[in-house]
């Protein structure tokens, strides 16, 4: 055993043979040829260079200070389109990626938005995520997404461990309980859909959930209908408070109208729980529900089936939003179209902006009213 340890020592230059010690089998490798039979194996050819913000430069007959610019999304006012486009050609054309890194750090920027919401249960903030994300891709940026541990209740402090990672936070007012943890950090926020009166915020993106709810009670006062519910959200933000004060304000003035206010947690079982007591108390049955939410919508229309009324036949039920829940249930909710999506590219439009030491583009983003199945006039002698 000690030769065939000896033997086992040389096995840089040896090709692998094999030998049967005590029925057992070895490989051993044996020498390698010379002469003739040799190949010579070239070294690792080394890796072409790095294209560099110099070689793009070159290529599109421009300073590195401009190629700095375009790539930095900062050219515009100060470099013309065409020279913009030619710059970008020519690092496509040298597989020319800046190095992010390095340009964060001289920067002083992560290049990451947080973005706080309520819950990613809640399909609405899923695709203000998907707005928001895009804009940031465009513009070199992440975005990080913290949601609410509690859905609509106040969040463990999400920048504990973050806030040198970050570059400013977009918030929705729904989650606005997280966000005392930032006074003090010196982040740069923008809020959405939030009291435009409330100090605080560099930028905010409100969507007209006034005049949603206003297109959505005439909607129904057209119709006939003069005894109302509104379900109402029990969350306590300014969004829903809105909501409330549009109602009241749409049926003000109106003769021989009366709405009932009936609060309920954001979920089909409170919604349902809340309308089935509603619509129980003596005294004239309401004809239409107004609702906060397509949620609260869904649970209005249980409680209506479980009542033995028919939608929108007995009863009109109106929602908000314009989820995907809104055309899965029959019939389909009339309700109020909101654009989630362009409230996250503004809200992420926003934060670039004030990065940059701009103005964030301001005034509220228009809302619609989608008439379907749900809502028709009241019953025959039910309209008074």
């Amino acid at each position: 055993m000690g030769r065939l340890s000896a033997i086992l020592g040389f096995t840089y230059n040896l090709r692998v043979h094999t030998y049967h010690v005590a029925n057992a089998q070895v490989h051993l490798p044996a020498p390698a040829p010379t002469g003739p039979e040799a190949r010579v194996t070239s070294p690792a050819q080394p890796a072409p260079p790095r294209p560099t913000s110099r070689d793009v430069a070159r290529a599109a007959g421009v300073s590195q200070a401009t190629v700095s610019l375009v790539l930095g999304d900062k050219w515009r006012g100060r470099v013309s389109e065409a020279t913009a486009d030619r710059v970008r050609e020519a690092a496509r054309g040298l597989g020319y990626r800046p190095n992010l890194a390095a340009r964060n750090l001289r920067l002083g920027r992560t290049r990451t938005a947080l973005l706080v919401v309520p819950a990613l249960t809640n399909e609405f903030f899923a695709r203000v995520y998907t707005g928001a994300a895009a804009v940031a891709a465009e513009h070199g940026f992440g975005v990080v997404l913290y949601p609410s541990p509690d859905g609509t209740g106040p969040a463990r402090d999400p920048f504990a461990s973050a806030r040198a990672a970050l570059d400013g936070v977009i918030a929705s007012s729904m989650a606005a309980d997280a966000l005392g943890a930032l006074h003090g950090a010196d982040l740069p926020l923008v809020m959405l859909d939030s009291d435009p009166s409330a100090p605080g915020p560099a930028a905010r993106v409100n969507l007209d959930v006034a005049d949603g709810m206003r297109q959505v009670t005439e909607h129904l006062l057209d119709l006939g209908h003069r005894r109302f519910v509104h379900l109402a959200s029990a969350v306590d933000t300014w969004t829903f408070a809105v909501r409330a004060d549009a109602v009241h304000e749409a049926l003000r003035g109106m003769p021989g109208t009366a709405v009932r206010t009936v609060p309920a947690a954001l979920d089909v079982r409170a919604g349902r729980e809340a309308a089935e007591r509603a619509l129980s108390l003596p005294g004239p049955r309401p004809t239409a529900i107004i609702c906060d939410d397509d949620i609260l919508a869904a649970g209005a229309c249980k409680a209506a089936r479980r009542l033995g009324l028919r939608v929108p036949d007995d009863l009109s039920v109106t929602g908000f939003d314009d989820l995907a829940l809104a055309t899965a249930v029959e019939p389909e909710l009339t309700t109020v179209q909101l654009p989630a999506e362009q409230v996250g590219e503004r809200g992420m439009s926003a934060l670039l902006a004030v990065l940059e030491g701009g103005t964030a583009e301001t005034g509220s983003l228009p809302v619609r009213l989608v008439v379907r199945g749900s809502s028709a006039p009241p019953p025959t002698g039910q309209d008074s």
